[in-house]
Formats: structure tokens, sequence, C-alpha cells
């Protein structure tokens, strides 16, 4: 079995980890760290400190009333999407121990869109 980072947990929750196939199990949330624990294999877990962290991200839809996934930016292992069960209560829970300038909007289809159109023909072209 795994050593979990945390000494303290806030929260436990079931969640689904987009790591390639889809991952399903239990994301820990505590004073040391982020935690993805698979459901069935042990050996497949995630643990992130809070010192690791560099962005949260999250996937805005309806003007804040759903919030299918999240990202966590790490600073030196990429990123890493996430969604559970009730991410505002997930992303609360974050926000303890992020400071909340460091979680951020993805962006929406139309401003990925405006920006491609942009970036074809700008005005630094």
């Amino acid at each position: 079995m795994v050593q979990s980072l945390n000494t303290k947990i806030d929260l436990v929750i079931d969640a689904t980890a987009f790591t390639g196939l889809t991952d399903y199990g239990e994301i820990m949330i505590g004073d040391k760290g982020f935690e993805f624990y698979h459901g069935r294999d042990p050996r497949k877990f995630i643990q992130i400190p809070w010192e690791e962290v560099d962005y949260v991200i999250a996937s805005v839809m309806f003007k804040g009333k759903w919030i299918p996934r999240y990202a966590i930016q790490t600073k030196k292992n990429g990123t890493y999407t996430f969604s559970s069960k009730k991410p505002k209560m997930v992303l609360r829970a974050i926000r303890e121990y992020v400071n909340p300038e460091r979680m951020v909007q993805s962006l929406g289809f139309m401003d990925v869109v405006k920006r491609g159109i942009r970036a074809k023909f700008g005005k630094n072209k």
C-alpha cells in the first residue's frame, strides 16, 4: 500500500483521472498535497505536493453552473486532469492551500477560435 503524503485529510471524493486511459478512484485533499488513488489497482496513484502545484485550471461552462473537469499544472511534471462528483467542493478545498490567483479558468471554445484567427491573420505578419 502507498503511504499518503497528508497528515490531515480535508476531503475524500470519488473522481476520475484522465491519464491516457480513464482511471476511476478517489481524490484526497489534505494539508500536504493533492492525491488520487485508483479504485482497484493500488500501484496507480498520483501524489502532488502543494509546493509543486503551479496552476489549477478549471473548465467552466454555463457561467459557473457546471465545471466538467479541472486540471493541476505542476512546475516540473506537466498537467494532470481530473473530474469528480462535486467539483466546486474540490476547488474550494484546493483554494485553502493554493493561492487563489493561481486558480484560473480555461479558455472557452470561442476564445480558442479567436486566438487561432488572430494567429493566422494577425497584425504580426
